[in-house]
């Protein structure tokens, strides 16, 4: 017996794959993969957390203060004086066992000559005006030049600092970015204050305020 002729209409029909519903769980995967790619390059290229485990930084930054490290600004423009900088460990540190970044302020520039003495900071065989240090440092140390594309930091908690002037100088590529704002504690959120009173207009940076939030790291 014959089959009944189906209509053109039912065949047409018939023939159209119909569409695959993609996995909820490879959906949901492939999100959280590019989220992570994002994250990452967020991290390495243009931001992330750091916070402060010591007081090496008292009292502008407090032991648990969480900030946004920027990365991106010193691809444009140098470091200037007052800065305050997160840094690899320089060679001479890693020698002493330390692999943790560190964090300090930036004194002296490249080609400066930097002299501590009578609880006063020179640069150059001028006095610096610090309105950010905890107390006058009672040590004495120079004078001493800064090497090219490197830079002398210092603590502000000056007597408690374990900083250039036991170790030397930071090579500029150790600079990993700026300390730009504090986001914890809330009642302290921020840009980092206060302004050295000797930087004449705020530093620019091409970041927002609003930025990823990424692993904290420590500092030293």
């Amino acid at each position: 017996m014959a089959k009944p002729e189906t209509s053109s209409t039912s065949t047409a029909s018939s023939d159209t794959p119909s569409p695959k519903k993609e996995n909820v769980w490879l959906e949901n995967a492939k999100t959280l993969g590019l989220s992570i790619i994002f994250a990452l390059g967020i991290r390495q290229f243009v931001a992330e957390a750091r916070y402060i485990p010591s007081g090496s930084m008292l009292p502008t930054l407090q032991i648990n203060d969480r900030l946004i490290i920027d990365k991106v600004s010193y691809r444009f423009n140098p470091p200037q004086r007052g800065d305050i900088i997160v840094f690899e460990p320089p060679f001479a540190l890693r020698k002493r066992g330390y692999d943790d970044a560190f964090i300090k302020r930036v004194i002296g520039l490249p080609g400066d000559t930097v002299e501590v003495r009578d609880g006063q900071v020179y640069v150059n065989g001028k006095v610096l005006n610090e309105n950010y240090i905890a107390q006058e440092p009672s040590y004495t140390w120079g004078p001493k030049t800064v090497p090219a594309n490197s830079y002398l930091v210092l603590g502000d908690n000056r007597n408690n600092s374990y900083d250039s002037h036991y170790w030397g100088f930071v090579p500029e590529n150790k600079i990993i970015g700026k300390a730009l704002v504090r986001f914890w504690p809330l009642n302290r959120l921020g840009e980092v204050e206060p302004l050295p009173s000797y930087q004449k207009t705020p530093p620019i940076t091409p970041l927002g305020w609003r930025l990823p939030h990424p692993t904290h790291q420590r500092l030293s």
